[in-house]
């Protein structure tokens, strides 16, 4: 089947040369052994189409949004992404970005049919499309997906001032003109006072004294929530996606993969169920899924066992049997115990061309073309160095941390976290072995280990078992095991080099 309608050239001719990364900004910045409250972990980073704005969702159901303050992009369709990057560059040395608002996306839950505390905890965030100048935002915890408007508007506040003699309060008027004063005025049968009707018809201080008392306009920013989408999801949602036709999205979790429209929340359809008739023989999970960016009909998602399934939704109502499957040649001949474990896939992304994928697995970064399925085009390595060490880490549980990763707007330059808060950045064509490595801190020698909590999830399902965590189990000292100390969440942004990315409750941005 013919997935693209038209094969669009390769614009990597010659290898990108190095970027040379700054650091820029930091919120949330912690000192050095500062302990971090888990609601306050950062938990989703997005940036927006534009760039203008990013969101970024926590432990605790929050969703923070931080604005572009040195000048938006304005939004021109005349303007091609080079044109906007050069705008960045050329007015600004790099965009910065300031706090706008934050709201409270969801709150802990308790399941009473299936005796389940649901977390508040932000899985994602997902901006959609914004046709009147608000902002819309999908965000999601583990069973529930929200859209939220965030607009500005104007407030007026009132200025303090001495009351007036005629401007004041109905009781407060009663009581001191009619009870202290004991002045008997004639009134109206409505209950207004005769001299205060003369005062407001003679105009004398209705356009002068009430004007004043009035303050400037200021901007405030509210957020509504305008649609819940519930009870479609009987394991933990793990990844949302926008369709490029700005009417639709899906929802995947472990198992099932559903479509939904934006303006019908009490309906979705299910296109995607790899739950078997029996669980015992369940060998494979969704890990992550997300919308081709141009085409409509076609959606990717990878599993636990480093598959990328390519689907098309013209052929079937169920998309069960997929289109094509990309899988590494290489990864198929020897293996051991931890093959699959460490194959499967924590995060995919499509190119803005929508002609290539990001895939991150736990030891790799791989650039895959939809057109070739043999073997990925490039792999980046990020943890060979702990291939010895494959053991410890399954005990210790580090071995199922998920990081996410993130590419350029040219395609060209690719991005994800590791351990010790060290941020991997890759460029294609230049080598699998080189790189940039950046670490997210601003006090690199201040770090302090931290017992790593316990948790277990049905995305930890590989060959059918039930992976639990160990306590007290403690590595090497080449790298700090904490969960402050991993680089999970990462995005760059659309149209500048401008990395932004999440260590426990800090933000961090890089730029080149």
């Amino acid at each position: 089947m013919n997935l693209m309608s038209t094969r669009q050239p390769s614009t990597r001719a010659s290898p990108p040369a190095p970027l040379d990364w700054k650091f820029s900004q930091v919120f949330g910045e912690r000192s050095a052994g500062e302990d971090v409250q888990d609601v306050d972990r950062i938990s989703a980073v997005e940036f927006e189409k534009s760039g203008d704005y990013l969101a970024v969702g926590d432990r605790g159901g929050r969703v923070v949004i931080f604005e572009r303050k040195d000048g938006k992009a304005t939004p021109d369709e005349h303007y091609s992404r080079s044109q906007l990057e050069r705008l960045d560059f050329v007015s600004l040395d790099h965009p910065e970005y300031q706090y706008k608002t934050e709201f409270q996306s969801h709150e802990p839950e308790f399941d009473y049919l299936k005796s389940l505390e649901i977390e508040e905890k932000i899985n994602k965030v997902k901006w959609c499309t914004t046709p009147n100048g608000s902002l819309f935002i999908l965000s999601t915890n583990d069973k529930t997906i929200k859209l939220w408007k965030v607009k500005d508007r104007k407030v007026k506040k009132a200025k303090e001032v001495d009351p007036h003699q005629f401007v004041s309060s109905e009781n407060s008027l009663l009581a001191e003109r009619s009870f202290v004063s004991e002045q008997d005025i004639p009134s109206f049968t409505n209950g207004n006072n005769l001299e205060w009707k003369e005062n407001v018809a003679n105009n004398t201080f209705a356009s002068q004294e009430l004007h004043a008392k009035i303050g400037n306009n200021e901007d405030a920013t509210y957020a509504r929530c305008r649609r819940v989408y519930a009870h479609a999801h009987d394991f933990n949602i793990n990844s949302i996606s926008n369709n490029s036709d700005g009417e639709t999205f899906i929802s995947a979790d472990d198992l099932r993969i559903n479509l939904w429209n934006l303006e019908i929340s009490n309906q979705s359809f299910n296109i995607i169920d790899m739950k078997p008739l029996n669980m015992e023989d369940l060998t494979e999970v969704i890990t992550s899924a997300e919308f081709h960016p141009i085409h409509c009909n076609l959606l990717a998602y990878g599993s636990s066992r480093g598959f990328i399934r390519l689907v098309d939704m013209r052929q079937s109502a169920l998309c069960d049997y997929s289109a094509r499957i990309l899988q590494d040649a290489e990864c198929q001949g020897s293996r051991s115990f931890f093959t699959e474990i460490v194959a499967s896939i924590s995060d995919i992304k499509f190119s803005v061309d929508g002609r290539h994928i990001l895939s991150r697995d736990y030891m790799d970064l791989k650039l895959w073309d939809i057109n070739m399925d043999s073997s990925p085009v490039a792999t980046f390595k990020i943890h060979e160095h702990l291939r010895p060490k494959l053991c410890d880490l399954y005990n210790n549980d580090s071995i199922f941390d998920k990081f996410e990763c993130c590419l350029s707007g040219d395609g060209l330059h690719f991005a994800t976290g590791s351990y010790s808060n060290l941020l991997r950045i890759f460029s294609h064509g230049v080598g699998s072995e080189e790189g940039s490595t950046v670490e997210a801190s601003k006090n690199p020698n201040s770090r302090k280990p931290l017992q790593r909590a316990r948790r277990s999830s049905l995305s930890n399902l590989t060959r059918g078992f039930h992976k639990q965590g160990h306590e007290n189990t403690t590595l090497g000292n080449e790298f700090s095991w904490s969960s402050s100390s991993k680089l999970q969440h990462v995005a760059w942004h659309p149209c500048a080099n401008l990395i932004a990315c999440a260590s426990g409750n800090s933000l961090f941005f890089y730029y080149a």
